[in-house]
């Protein structure tokens, strides 16, 4: 995402958005009864009245519209922001819908930012060159492969093959091994080339024979691939990783992987007891007496208003704030533990017995007792 002006006295953002996941930024940064701003198509009024209404003619117009409705589609990586038009060259007062994608320049009037939006923006702005990583997961049968970049987990794809006999050397289960490492090589050649790096991990030696593979036939591919253990292959293999944070230098630079590893070590803090909090009240004391290090907070809960003057402390305090994709795997754990969580830089506890978390398992009482 790129600041390209922004006019104090109104408050207008004016931003390129140069990656999918800038898609997702705007789509939280954007809220109902916002003037939004954009490049647009939209039929022509002024075209002769015995044309029929499909075939008239589409003019290419700056509108702003009064954001009614955001809706965020990932899969098709694109924004919809619909509402009333209140400023352009025609049929003021329609409804007409922006349809941002990426590489589009949008603006946006906001005249205050809440701490939860300057979190997402400041993390936009600073990621203008978000990496591409191409990850694959791999054991004799099961092998996933997925791109990373920025927010966005993309699915590239999953291979399921039956391998003949594979305790065994020879006959049809070395035909079998052969085929399926020609496979992953294949999708290797056809995504790597567009991949800042390569992580490849699995449980097996697998990984290891498409290591040596890759040096041999594409040199290039192997100096910016790495490999790394995991327990499982495949997608689950995968969400390991992430959670890990075994692969954080390889991975440096892609917010999904950290996403997964922030919300892996809320878990484990608060499996070990005293190093996290949880739940609105909770987190609010934690901030309060200075011991959080890091708070992380659904997108999902950001505009509630009991949510804004924690984040406001914990900004003004200069914390860690992350913001987590709910709809995500990270996003749902959070979600289960309350959609806000710290992990605290010393042992504290709470002063209330109640902690206004959803009642996640404890390995100390809270209350001190």
């Amino acid at each position: 995402m790129r600041l390209l002006h922004h006019e104090r006295t109104t408050g207008v953002y004016r931003l390129r958005l140069e990656t999918p996941s800038d898609l997702w930024r705007i789509a939280r940064l954007v809220r109902p009864g916002e003037l939004v701003g954009a490049s647009t198509t939209r039929r022509d009024p002024e075209a002769p009245a015995d044309v029929a209404g499909a075939e008239r003619s589409r003019r290419r117009i700056y509108l702003v519209v009064r954001a009614e409705q955001v809706e965020f589609h990932g899969f098709s990586k694109h924004v919809r922001v619909t509402g009333p038009i209140v400023e352009g060259p025609f049929d003021i007062g329609r409804h007409h819908t922006l349809d941002l994608t990426e590489g589009d320049e949008v603006s946006v009037a906001k005249p205050e930012l809440t701490a939860g939006e300057r979190s997402v923006l400041d993390e936009g702005l600073a990621g203008s060159n978000e990496p591409t990583i191409l990850v694959a997961a791999v054991d004799w049968g099961d092998a996933s492969f997925v791109r990373l970049r920025g927010r966005a987990v993309e699915p590239v794809a999953d291979l399921r093959r039956t391998i003949s006999g594979k305790q065994y050397a020879g006959g049809q289960a070395e035909k079998d091994r052969a085929t399926f490492v020609g496979e992953i090589l294949d999708v290797l050649r056809r995504e790597g080339p567009a991949a800042n790096a390569i992580v490849i991990a699995g449980p097996g030696f697998l990984k290891e024979q498409i290591s040596r593979r890759l040096a041999e036939a594409e040199p290039a591919l192997a100096k910016k691939s790495r490999m790394f253990p995991t327990s499982e292959s495949g997608r689950v293999g995968i969400d390991e990783l992430l959670r890990s944070g075994r692969a954080s230098e390889a991975l440096r630079g892609s917010v999904a992987a950290e996403e997964s590893e922030v919300v892996e070590r809320l878990v484990r803090a608060l499996a070990g007891g005293r190093r996290a909090a949880v739940g609105p009240r909770e987190v609010a004391e934690a901030v309060e007496a200075g011991a959080v290090e890091t708070l992380l907070v659904t997108d999902a809960i950001l505009p509630e208003p009991a949510i804004a003057p924690i984040l406001d402390q914990a900004r003004s305090a200069r914390l860690h704030v992350f913001v987590v994709r709910e709809d995500g795997d990270a996003g749902r754990r959070l979600a289960g533990l309350g959609r806000i969580g710290a992990i605290l830089r010393y042992d504290w506890i709470s002063s209330s017995a109640a902690t206004g978390s959803p009642g996640g398992p404890r390995a100390a009482p809270r209350s001190g007792a």
